[in-house]
């Protein structure tokens, strides 16, 4: 209990450094939001004297708290750069692609060679071999595909 009550802001402030430095070793900011909470708590121990119960509820919250705000940030910003990526989407990456049909195809489902790969497809129209098609859409693996203008 003793050690406990003689903790200063030198302890949290050395804590909280050591926690950086951490950090620097690749621990992907596990260790980043600990470490400035340990120095928050080291900074307002130089203003306010509080108790050790006090000092590690505040580095418990701030914790917590800087964690859950920085998680929140970094889930918005994964989710609008996945919006974004088109690896390993193959509807985003086959949607508006172009190729010439090698055979007819009729009106309705159909197979088509694109790549190196055969497709199932779909069209309205028939179209006749040696035409240029678009890829409009692409359902699970059934591609649409219509005469490109």
């Amino acid at each position: 209990m003793e050690l406990l009550e003689s903790v200063n802001y030198w302890h949290w402030l050395a804590l909280g450094l050591a926690l950086l430095a951490c950090e620097l070793l690749g621990t992907a900011g596990y260790l980043l939001w600990l470490g400035l909470s340990a120095m928050v708590v080291g900074a307002l121990l130089t203003v306010i004297p509080m108790s050790w119960q006090l000092q590690l509820v505040s580095f418990g919250v701030f914790s917590l708290v800087t964690t859950w705000l920085w998680w929140r940030r970094q889930l918005k910003s994964d989710t609008a750069d996945d919006a974004q990526r088109q690896l390993n989407q193959k509807h985003k990456q086959l949607v508006g692609q172009t190729f010439v049909l090698d055979e007819d195809f009729p009106a309705g489902k159909g197979r088509v060679k694109f790549g190196d790969t055969t497709w199932t497809a779909q069209s309205d129209s028939a179209i006749e071999a040696g035409t240029l098609v678009e890829i409009t859409q692409l359902s699970g693996i059934v591609l649409t595909i219509c005469k490109k203008n």
